[in-house]
């Protein structure tokens, strides 16, 4: 048979459309979301750190900023993609230890990695808006 009769002929790749979602698959695209986003609220921290060691005029400006409604949701969101995403870590390092392969208690894993980062997050911050 020729190479391109072969090609022709082969299976597409299952995609999205054709898996159903499950915890384990939605948290792991969860864990890359979250590290994308830890890159960019790392470059607000910078921004922030740069303001402090520029005056104090340009440091109440960035305050100003993430002090607003916009910025404290900003402020919330990388809070809870920093927790979510460590949460996320410490679930991989449980299998690179070789344990927790089971479906059962890996959907388990799945759930209390959202569950968890978000009841954190929400801690965290009751905890720093009573102070």
């Amino acid at each position: 048979m020729k190479s391109a009769d072969m090609k022709a002929n082969r299976p597409l790749s299952p995609h999205l459309q054709i898996y159903r979602p499950i915890p384990t698959m939605v948290m792991s695209i969860m864990h890359r979301i979250t590290g994308a986003a830890l890159y960019f609220g790392t470059l607000l921290l910078a921004w922030w750190l740069i303001a402090l060691a520029s005056g104090a005029a340009y440091f109440n400006f960035v305050n100003g900023f993430f002090g607003s409604f916009i910025g404290l949701l900003i402020l919330f969101g990388y809070t809870w993609a920093l927790i979510h995403h460590a949460l996320g870590g410490i679930r991989h390092f449980i299998w690179d230890l070789g344990y927790a392969f089971d479906k059962d208690v890996s959907t388990k894993m799945a759930y209390m990695t959202a569950i968890g980062s978000v009841s954190l997050t929400v801690l965290i911050w009751l905890l720093v808006l009573a102070l």
